[in-house]
């Protein structure tokens, strides 16, 4: 039940977020790293199984979870412990934790999402909802849950946008009807704008956990080209996320 130990888990698990913790200062590392941890465990709980009801059962663990952290009764597991101490001592929404777990329900299932409006409701509940969990944990205001959630969702959509060849040939169905990946894009550059008009309410101390969202724009805009997408080089991906670190801008 170690802080190193949900580390080792996002490292090997979640690359993307495990650099941006690396690229934030060692002291803020011990709230992200629990929190990006739960959240890879939920993420990847529908996957590890082809039987939906074992899937159900994952999520209402970690639904439970959350439930018993937030009264006081931590559970003995290399993640739930120290997600149990950042509720405690950080204050975490249980409801934002709550509705994260929920919105991975979708995952089981190979429906599409309901519209437009569904998409979006999954994004702000799993993305949006992740990094205002982050910043919470480092002392966010509730002035700045607009603003971070706006960026959250920006940067959820192009981590969903990457996901789309993946998930369709997993026998999903990623985009609902009427919608393509450009729309996805425009929807998450809308957000990216209105997240940076706000950005004066954000304060320096909650930049570390934004970093996650470090590639949003640039692949954001690579999907409006119409091509096919796929992952930054790496050569951008350290100039992007070491920009971001230095400046905490986003």
């Amino acid at each position: 039940m170690t802080v190193d130990a949900c580390a080792e888990l996002v490292q090997r698990g979640d690359p993307d977020r495990f650099r941006a913790v690396m690229a934030a200062p060692v002291e803020v590392r011990a709230q992200l790293f629990p929190l990006y941890a739960f959240n890879l465990e939920v993420a990847r709980a529908p996957w590890v199984t082809q039987e939906p009801l074992i899937a159900e059962m994952r999520l209402q663990w970690w639904r439970d979870v959350v439930s018993s952290a937030a009264s006081g009764a931590a559970r003995a597991h290399e993640v739930a412990g120290p997600l149990h101490d950042l509720i405690r001592d950080f204050g975490l929404p249980v409801d934002a934790l709550d509705r994260l777990i929920a919105a991975r329900r979708w995952d089981i299932a190979c429906d599409q999402h309901e519209g437009q409006d569904g998409l979006a409701s999954y994004l702000e509940d799993t993305g949006a909802g992740l990094m205002w969990l982050a910043a919470r944990a480092l002392g966010a205001p509730d002035a700045a849950e607009a603003p971070v959630r706006a960026y959250g969702w920006a940067a959820a959509a192009a981590r969903y946008l990457l996901a789309v060849p993946e998930l369709a040939a997993r026998g999903r169905h990623p985009l609902p009807q009427g919608l393509g990946t450009r729309d996805l894009a425009e929807m998450g550059l809308a957000k990216l704008a209105q997240a940076r008009a706000a950005r004066r309410d954000v304060p320096k101390a909650v930049a570390p956990a934004l970093l996650a969202g470090w590639q949003a724009e640039a692949i954001l805009k690579q999907s409006l080209t119409g091509g096919t997408l796929s992952q930054l080089s790496e050569f951008s991906r350290r100039g992007l996320l070491l920009w971001q670190s230095l400046t905490g801008r986003f």
